[in-house]
């Protein structure tokens, strides 16, 4: 018989925000140890959305917006200089297992508080893992290989395997130098192509030129902190592919303003032929906020389905999309004509500003019932009302996670998610605020979106992301745990709120398993 002390209790499961505010992170008693890995005070500049000259740094996407997104010629260009270096690339990395694991994390380079409240769960959660996947923007605002040691090398030294990577929008903007230095260690620089007339004179002046890479101090960062030979990995592309005898894993980038070139477009074709089933990671999703985004492809007619019909394909057999951008967490979970379910995810959540899920509708892509988000839509509004009660000075503005659930569950006609919600009635107030934030109505949509609004996400988001950004828990940033076996593929998505109590076990918001056989 086994004395007291050597009776092996197992640890309570902890509560998620589904279950509870606490898990949510409401009552967060103190913050976590993962402000003793942020960089000595003087040793980098404190990052704000709302200084001008974060903005200007970050003008390209403006310019690629309004005068044509330069980034399938320049990816062009750089494929082209790593054919030259072994001409037989396929862009795909093999792996002999059936069963491995990795993490996925998306839009992470902020370099803030932040990021770095990631890293102490993500470790404890996966720091067995084989190895990371960093699902677009690794560096903002803009990309530039001066910033990878604080906001790459220096967070994530300590997680033990390789670091791969697609890039997002911001990596763009200094032309994807930084980036392919880093990642698929090429060096080189590839201007923007020159266009005629006076629209093509202003997006030269406008562009925004690379800063230089001082290449002494960028292998000092790595070795520092990322050093260890189990740690170093060199990715073929901007897009790639690993291929395991469960599961390919297919990986596109999508530039800056979200499409992809024809070389890209008729690469992942060929990588997606074949009966192995099949992961999409992509720079910016394929659903998001209630919507379709086909994500076009260069020189194909507009309106055409784009990456989303070779997704869609049945003889291409992809189960899953994750896709990084929009700065939170969302699940669609669709069945098509043909039976097959596939599972679009977003996973932006790694360490940028929040993106507002309260203003996401009543799903009609999905039911409710086959749709997830974090935070959830009620934390969301109560985490933007305060900060709007703070930013304006409207204390009356603030709700309670509680009220804002309410007014949710009011407002769109959906059911409560946590058992403290149900049976309450929102006050005048609560359901006035959630009117001015942006929460849609399920019963008078079209009457709701003329309505006056406050500029939660109708605004550009360098504009409204000075509205979503905070240094103190709860931060409601998130990562993926993705488990592949022979016969399954297990995606779980696991919430950081910043607080010390969560950062050892790491709720779990949502898990799906996708059978492969």
């Amino acid at each position: 018989m086994l004395a007291d002390d050597e009776i092996s209790v197992p640890e309570a499961v902890p509560d998620s925000s589904r279950v509870s505010e606490a898990g949510a992170g409401w009552r967060c008693a103190e913050e976590g140890r993962f402000v003793d890995l942020l960089p000595p005070p003087g040793e980098v500049e404190p990052f704000s959305w709302r200084h001008p000259g974060v903005l200007w740094r970050s003008r390209n996407d403006l310019v690629a917006k309004l005068f044509g997104d330069p980034s399938h010629d320049i990816r062009r260009a750089w494929v082209e200089a790593l054919r030259k270096r072994r001409a037989d690339v396929s862009f795909t990395m093999e792996r002999p297992d059936e069963a491995f694991s990795f993490l996925l994390v998306g839009d992470t380079g902020e370099g803030d508080r932040s990021q770095y409240a990631v890293v102490p769960p993500m470790l404890a959660a996966g720091g067995d893992t084989d190895f990371m996947v960093v699902c677009s923007d690794v560096i903002y605002p803009g990309g530039d290989a001066a910033d990878y040691r604080n906001k790459f090398f220096r967070p994530y030294a300590g997680y033990p395997a390789p670091i791969y990577a697609i890039p997002g929008n911001h990596d763009w903007y200094d032309g994807l130098r930084g980036f392919m230095r880093v990642f698929c260690d090429v060096k080189g620089e590839h201007d923007p192509p020159r266009r005629p007339g006076p629209r093509g004179l202003l997006a030269r002046l406008l562009w925004r030129d690379p800063g230089p890479i001082d290449e002494t101090a960028l292998l000092r960062a790595r070795d520092e902190h990322r050093g260890d030979d189990r740690q170093r990995a060199v990715q073929p592309a901007p897009y790639w592919a690993i291929d395991s005898p469960s599961l390919r894993i297919v990986a596109i980038d999508t530039g800056i303003t979200g499409g992809i070139d024809r070389d890209q477009a008729a690469w992942l074709r060929e990588v997606s032929a074949g009966p192995k089933p099949k992961l999409l990671i992509t720079g910016k999703p394929l659903f998001a906020d209630d919507r379709v985004k086909p994500c076009p492809i260069e020189g194909e007619p507009a309106g055409s389905g784009g990456v989303h019909d070779i997704v869609a394909d049945p003889a291409h057999h992809y189960v899953a999309v994750v896709g990084g951008d929009i700065h939170n967490y969302q699940r669609y979970s669709r069945t098509l004509k043909d039976g097959r379910t596939i599972e679009y995810v977003v996973s932006g959540g790694g360490g940028a500003f929040m993106h507002a899920t309260h203003t996401i509708p009543k799903t009609t892509l999905v039911g409710e019932d086959d749709f997830r988000c974090y935070p959830l839509r009620g934390d969301s509004l109560s985490r933007y009302s305060q900060l709007y009660a703070r930013w304006l000075r409207m204390k009356w503005l603030a709700l309670t996670p509680r009220d804002a659930a309410a007014a949710i569950v009011h407002r769109l006609g959906v059911d409560p998610v946590r058992e403290n919600v149900r049976g309450v009635r929102p006050s005048w107030r609560a359901r006035l605020v959630a009117a001015l934030l942006g929460v849609p109505s399920g019963r008078r949509r079209r009457r709701s979106r003329r309505s006056l609004r406050l500029p939660v996400r109708k605004l550009p988001q360098h504009f409204r992301s000075e509205f979503a950004d905070w240094d103190r828990p709860p931060f409601f940033k998130n990562f993926l745990r993705i488990e592949v076996a022979p016969d399954a593929l297990t995606l779980a998505c696991h919430g950081v709120s910043g607080c010390r109590e969560q950062e050892d076990r790491p709720p779990c918001e949502d898990q799906v398993t996708i059978r492969l056989r």
